[in-house]
């Protein structure tokens, strides 16, 4: 059964209500921080009150936002093998949620690079929707931008000291965080010179999944 609110209504019809106006939101063209977004916003997430992992990422790319799906891009085929979790459970929103810092795709610099999240994502939407995740239970968080929202003090100086110390912030952060690296190909060179991540974090983060969800 769906958690209470405060205010006496479910959590899953809370969410349902702040999902419809997410998904209409126009804040980064209509009231933006800085340079509007230059094209029709597309919020892109996978949510659900009854979801106990939470896979907090960076922002859509260029195929995501065509696809209106997250991770349908060869990001989402390594993370889901670092993962050990199979499209269709990836995918089913009541056991996985999937909510990255900025919500739609930011567009790409000069040299044709993702840009970084839009800030107006989190400082609008985000404390609402973890409040409407009542069951939460593990958040996965991919890169810094998550890593400094989820973890606050305990995100270090760099991204590789941060997930270096993932158990500080499993142990320390309610619920559990684990800081993980952009599944991305342009980071092959930082998975082969930290072997310790594949080796250490990756069969402790499975064997989190496969307790939570039952596999």
């Amino acid at each position: 059964m769906p958690e209470k609110s405060t205010n006496g209504e479910t959590a899953t019809e809370t969410l349902e209500r702040l999902a419809l106006r997410i998904r209409a939101c126009r804040i980064c063209v209509e009231n933006p921080l800085g340079a509007p977004l230059p094209h029709e916003p597309r919020p892109v997430m996978q949510v659900s009150a009854t979801a106990r992992i939470l896979i907090a990422g960076q922002a859509p790319g260029t195929r995501v936002h065509a696809s209106g799906r997250p991770f349908t891009d060869p990001s989402g085929v390594r993370l889901r093998t670092w993962l050990n979790m199979p499209e269709e459970v990836f995918y089913d929103a009541e056991r996985v949620a999937i909510v990255p810092m900025g919500l739609c795709f930011p567009g790409q610099d000069a040299r044709g690079a993702d840009l970084p999240p839009r800030p107006e994502c989190a400082r609008m939407w985000r404390t609402r929707l973890m409040a409407a995740l009542p069951n939460v239970r593990l958040v996965l968080a991919v890169g810094q931008h998550a890593q400094r929202w989820h973890l606050g003090p305990l995100c270090r100086r760099t991204l590789t000291e941060t997930v270096r110390h993932w158990r500080e912030a499993h142990e320390r952060c309610d619920p559990p965080v684990i800081p993980l690296p952009h599944p991305s190909w342009r980071n092959n060179a930082w998975l082969k010179k930290n072997p310790w991540f594949e080796e250490e974090v990756l069969p402790f983060v499975r064997d989190g999944i496969a307790a939570l969800l039952g596999r």
